[in-house]
């Protein structure tokens, strides 16, 4: 992985000058992208909001939503991105043809003129990355570097969000993570650096970000067992980690009636924690955002909606 380049850590909350460039943020009505666009409205930078729910979208100073623009439709996608200089793309929506579409957005944004783009990928992408989900990521990177655009991608750890998700009301915690590790980050934290980057290009040296793969992931790695723990800790009951073999977690999951590509997706998201592949801790988000990332216990305090459905008595 690239070195985080040093940042001046810059509090970014004022107009960055009269004429930026304007930066598109797909995803702009979800937890990322309305993150990432509500920092860069806050900074001055016009924005392009682009999202699949136009009524989704939030209402910022200096932003103007987009056109509906599905990732698949190149036409859409080049009328909604003409005139932007800048690109943060978040991944689409799971599916079995995701790496398609995200390959005709970015052709699409290359046709429209955009010169650089910040993709949101995952951890440890890879063309045989037991995450299923992470292998997408790898070929939508690989198509990226082979354009003729700049680029910067972000490899986001598991969700700090996903660990009470993936907890049930009953109180357990179920998948085959073994007793493997995962440095969960804050979507808040995957925000902050995000802006750094893309803020970069109202700067002096604003290319040092070109080319480089930061891996964004919390302050620690922690077991799924050590994860129930604190979940209790937060929920003031007993939570429990039950790890699951393979052929548990696929029969634990039969009745959600998924296709078979997401329930692999959401079986082999546990079996990459168990491997190893997401106990990564990286300095990325402290470095280039000059806050420390945050913990579990932090973002629990903070976020007591996320395990609200946990708070039942044994």
């Amino acid at each position: 992985m690239n070195p985080v380049p040093p940042t001046d850590h810059t509090d970014h909350t004022g107009p960055v000058g009269p004429g930026a460039p304007i930066v598109a943020v797909t995803g702009a009505g979800g937890a990322v992208g309305g993150r990432v666009a509500r920092r860069l409205a806050r900074a001055g930078v016009p924005v392009r909001l682009l999202g699949r729910d136009p009524s989704r979208l939030p209402e910022l100073p200096g932003a103007v939503a987009a056109p509906p623009a599905p990732y698949g439709d190149g036409e859409a996608m080049r009328r909604a991105l003409a005139g932007a200089h800048t690109l943060f793309l978040v991944s689409a929506h799971e599916s079995a043809d995701r790496v398609r579409e995200h390959t005709t957005a970015v052709d699409a944004a290359v046709a429209a003129g955009v010169e650089r783009i910040v993709y949101v990928s995952f951890l440890g992408a890879a063309p045989e990355a037991t995450f299923t989900f992470a292998r997408d990521h790898w070929h939508t990177e690989a198509h990226i570097r082979v354009a003729e655009v700049r680029y910067t991608f972000l490899r986001d750890s598991l969700y700090l969000a996903a660990i009470p998700a993936m907890t049930g009301a009953d109180g357990v915690l179920r998948g085959p993570g073994g007793d493997g590790r995962v440095a969960a980050v804050a979507h808040d934290d995957i925000a902050d650096a995000a802006t750094a980057v893309l803020l970069a290009d109202t700067e002096p040296d604003g290319t040092r970000h070109d080319g480089v793969t930061y891996d964004l992931t919390g302050p620690e790695a922690f077991t799924l067992a050590e994860a129930a723990e604190e979940l209790g800790r937060a929920a003031g009951r007993t939570i429990t980690y039950v790890p699951e073999t393979r052929e548990e977690a696929y029969a634990s999951r039969a009745h959600y009636g998924a296709q078979d590509w997401e329930v692999a997706g959401w079986v082999t998201s546990y079996e990459a924690i168990a491997t190893g592949e997401m106990s990564t801790v990286s300095d990325a988000v402290p470095n280039l955002t000059g806050h420390p990332a945050t913990n579990l216990a932090t973002y629990l305090r903070d976020h007591p909606d996320s395990y609200r459905h946990l708070l039942t008595t044994d």
